[in-house]
């Protein structure tokens, strides 16, 4: 029977399995990717998600939500990073992990589907220890997950024609803390409640009501801006608990310009962005530049 569903994917696989055999031995090998394959399905089912297939030293699972697969991504990292859970005459080993949330095709007991290729794609670009997600996916987190996460890069997918956004969820308690200052957990001083993006008579308000809104030349964005150096998905303004962040997303990056004076360039990579000024995509903007977007925050 043939089913349409939408999922989170999730690929994790054993770190450089090939060199495990060859040093320590089929038997010794073996049963460490075999202690990493149970943690795996382990984790998968205490947060509700389903083991579709294991190929090798990887496993490929599916969650109702976001936030449970980052929840058992998270419990496969610890538990196999840990000593206690490897066990003492067991080989150290590392785990990658990429997930993507969207939409499949399930027939029987296998899944099929460009989100499916999109979710190995993040996992090809997650290092050992990393859990690595498409930003797309990061949107249908809750705002605490969502909280432990940053832009690390941009990628091509097989089959896609945009950019996919990378983002990597940090899942290590000493790791967390030290973002705190940065994606602001924290109000102090004043808070901003909107943000207003202009551009060429085009006003997209972002507030709590709505708390992201994409740039770029693809028509499918909150707001169209078309040029040669812009990317099809080129940045994001997004809401945080009270403070605005420009992620960029591009090829080309950003440049802002604050009223204050004060300039600034982002390139996958995010920024705080303050009081008022001028967003320019692949180049530097002047206030009277065609392809200028202003930006006016209100506390």
């Amino acid at each position: 029977m043939v089913k349409d569903l939408e999922v989170a994917i999730l690929f994790a696989d054993v770190v450089g399995s090939t060199q495990l055999y060859d040093e320590f031995g089929d038997t010794k090998a073996s049963e460490t990717v075999a202690l990493c394959l149970d943690v795996m399905k382990d984790a998968t089912h205490q947060f509700n998600g389903t083991v579709i297939k294991t190929i090798g030293d990887e496993v490929m699972s599916t969650f109702p939500t976001v936030d449970e697969a980052m929840f058992a991504a998270g419990m496969m990292q610890k538990r196999l990073s840990s000593d206690e859970a490897r066990g003492e005459d067991t080989i150290p080993v590392s785990i990658r992990i990429g997930c993507h949330f969207g939409p499949v095709v399930q027939e029987q007991n296998d899944i099929f589907g460009a989100a499916v290729h999109t979710a190995n794609r993040m996992t090809s670009q997650a290092k050992a220890r990393q859990i690595i997600i498409s930003g797309t996916t990061v949107e249908r987190m809750s705002d605490e997950i969502r909280g432990q996460t940053r832009q690390i890069d941009v990628a091509t997918v097989r089959g896609r024609l945009d950019e996919v956004a990378l983002f990597e969820l940090i899942w290590q308690p000493d790791e967390v803390t030290s973002m705190l200052p940065t994606i602001g957990w924290e109000n102090k001083g004043k808070v901003a409640t909107r943000m207003t993006l202009s551009f060429r008579g085009a006003n997209v308000v972002i507030d709590d009501k709505k708390k992201n809104a994409n740039i770029g030349r693809a028509d499918d964005n909150d707001l169209v801006v078309k040029g040669n150096l812009i990317s099809r998905i080129h940045a994001k303004i997004e809401m945080r608990r009270g403070k605005f962040f420009l992620v960029d997303q591009s090829t080309n990056g950003t440049f802002l310009r604050s009223d204050a004076g004060e300039e600034s360039f982002v390139r996958r990579d995010s920024t705080e962005l303050h009081g008022s000024g001028i967003i320019g995509l692949g180049k530097l903007a002047t206030p009277d530049a065609p392809l200028a977007i202003r930006y006016v925050t209100k506390e």
